[in-house]
């Protein structure tokens, strides 16, 4: 069914843009303080992390008023941005659509910006039906729904943020990628709660190791005896070890380890996340929190699928990083020993604290 409604929605974009051509520009805007933007980033929370650089250079050299349409899975992301003045979420309901232009008239939107890596159809069919001037996107299978667009690095050799952050040359931004990072702002009450739970979970202020088992697909769930094997590794060490999961997967968190190891789980994202930001040390099979990691450079161990496809893994962003990765679907094949052999001399490189003998 998913396939069929592709398909039409292909063919109706491809009218909508043959009778309704764009106007190619050659010459930029140059925005400023009372520029209104808007931003377009929908699906995952993870897809949300990875365009925040971008918004947040973008604010810091010019100061344009950022306004952001997200998505009701990913719009708490941009919430408490001091880079973004304004998120807007979209349903994907008819109404939303119909509706559209008068969003922008109603906030004097002066351009629009796709910050998807690839080809959205939501996207594409907003865009093209926009009733404004400038279009910004990057230059993907749907470039005629733009007025500008830029080149699209090659993902096999470039990391997604740069991928986006390429995205700045309309812009005429200056960037040192050395400082850049992923943007996340989990809110006062929200860090507290954390810190709270986290004190009384490691009164002894030991050296932190979260190990997250979840991950948006079961596919990339390593297997609760593969853990059970790694905690007994990782007791060796003078550690404090916290079981990370969402509440789908509890289940599996207490066959792994003692309740009394197990953060509780949260709806919060932002709790959650303030957690993960006070960590030492991170194992985990999720890219999403990979990001929120890598805010604070905290060392990272990732387990990866990477099954049909020959794009670079959503590794963190300046930040010291190792991982095993498989080409099959699922992490179920990958031994502990590979997992292991890569772990154990990355942990050591990080440790604060000396190994037992």
């Amino acid at each position: 069914m998913k396939k069929i409604e592709i398909f039409f929605k292909s063919i109706l974009l491809k009218l909508l843009v043959l009778f309704n051509p764009v106007k190619k520009q050659t010459e930029l805007t140059v925005f400023n303080s009372k520029s209104n933007l808007l931003f377009i980033r929908l699906n995952r929370i993870g897809d949300a992390l990875v365009t925040t650089p971008l918004l947040w250079e973008i604010k810091q050299q010019l100061g344009c008023q950022i306004i952001v349409l997200a998505d009701k899975k990913n719009h708490f992301v941009f919430k408490n941005n001091p880079s973004i003045d304004k998120v807007i979420v979209f349903n994907k309901k008819l109404s939303d659509f119909f509706n559209f232009n008068k969003l922008l008239k109603d906030e004097s939107i002066e351009a629009i910006v796709d910050l998807h890596d690839d080809v959205s159809t939501t996207v594409s069919f907003l865009v093209a039906i926009a009733k404004i001037r400038l279009k910004f996107g990057l230059k993907k299978s749907n470039y005629s729904v733009y007025s500008h667009t830029v080149e699209k690095l090659n993902p096999r050799s470039n990391h997604v943020i740069e991928r986006i952050l390429n995205l700045s040359s309309i812009f005429n931004l200056k960037i040192d990628k050395r400082n850049v990072s992923v943007k996340y702002f989990p809110t006062d009450p929200e860090k507290q709660i954390a810190s709270n739970q986290l004190e009384h979970m490691n009164p002894e202020s030991k050296f932190l190791i979260g190990i997250n088992i979840s991950a948006g697909s079961d596919a990339r769930f390593w297997g609760a005896d593969n853990y059970k094997i790694l905690l007994t590794t990782l007791s060796k060490y003078q550690s404090r070890i916290l079981i990370f999961c969402s509440e789908k997967d509890i289940h599996f968190a207490k066959q792994i380890i003692d309740v009394n190891s197990i953060y509780p789980t949260t709806d919060s994202f932002g709790i959650f996340a303030s957690a993960i930001l006070n960590l030492n040390f991170l194992i985990t099979p999720d890219t999403s929190i990979v990001h929120i990691a890598s805010i604070k450079r905290i060392p990272i161990f990732g387990l990866y699928v990477k099954y049909k496809t020959d794009d670079m893994i959503w590794s963190p962003y300046n930040t010291d990083f190792e991982y095993v990765e498989t080409e099959e679907p699922t992490l179920s094949n990958v031994s502990f020993d590979e997992v292991k052999n890569k772990l154990i001399p990355f942990l050591e490189k990080h440790l604060n604290v000396k190994r037992d003998s």
